[in-house]
């Protein structure tokens, strides 16, 4: 089997613990308005790989990891790819390489065999980053062109399966930076038993250039970047520090 790739990363340290190699799969049904892979949208783009071509290249930097570092598989978005994604874990896992999924979640469904494939996949995941691209059924749709309904049952399931997660934020001034949509966020947080962590990530401006060079107007050009006040309000309250 072969797996659509849009990039390789040797040294990620910031998408999982401890150092990790960092594979970016190609294609995402998400479209949200501050992509900063907006290159990694189409399904017909990338490199053709195999598992084991991946995992080589992988432990070829085995001796960096220390004791929490592996694999963390991104996007695009890496549940598009589900079939390629579970051989690629369960040869990680024979292996002995820790395994992280990077995912919106957005292709989950209780429904038909994707479901049964999700399933096995947990079995050899060891962490999910899990993004809550914003609380609100409307506004998430205005900002990704998704509803979010199957994204919160998912990660609901994954309460209920106690695989660890860790939920990403991203803290767009007048978007997602607002009070009462944080503290609706927290609330949702606190109804799950799995969390082991909780990330604000502030918004940027790095990835416009690609929207540019695609001709894809960027709707966000405007919004400036999150103060650092603002971060760390976000994180009081996504976090249950703030009242």
């Amino acid at each position: 089997m072969l797996g659509r790739i849009h990039s390789t990363e040797s040294f990620g340290s910031a998408d999982g613990p401890g150092v990790r190699y960092l594979i970016f799969l190609q294609g995402c049904p998400m479209r949200c308005r501050y992509c900063h892979n907006v290159d990694s949208w189409g399904f017909n783009k990338g490199d053709m790989k195999s598992a084991d071509e991946l995992l080589d290249a992988a432990e070829r930097y085995r001796n960096y990891w220390g004791s929490e570092g592996g694999i963390t598989v991104s996007g695009g978005e890496a549940l598009m790819q589900i079939d390629f994604v579970l051989e690629l874990f369960s040869k990680a896992q024979e292996r002995g390489i820790n395994t992280c999924l990077d995912s919106s979640l957005a292709p989950f469904t209780r429904e038909g065999t994707f479901f049964s494939k999700f399933e096995r996949l947990m079995e050899v995941t060891d962490l999910i980053l899990a993004d809550i691209k914003h609380i609100d059924p409307a506004e998430h749709k205005a900002l990704t062109g998704h509803d979010n309904a199957n994204i919160l049952d998912c990660l609901r399931y994954l309460s209920s399966i106690k695989k660890p997660v860790w939920i990403r934020h991203v803290l767009v001034p007048g978007i997602t930076d607002v009070d009462e949509y944080l503290h609706r966020t927290r609330d949702f947080i606190a109804g799950l038993e799995n969390v082991e962590r909780i990330e604000v990530l502030p918004y940027h401006t790095l990835g416009v250039y690609k929207w540019e060079e695609l001709g894809i107007p960027y709707t966000l050009e405007d919004v400036e970047p999150p103060t650092a006040d603002r971060v760390k309000n976000a994180e009081a309250i996504l976090r249950g520090c703030a009242d």
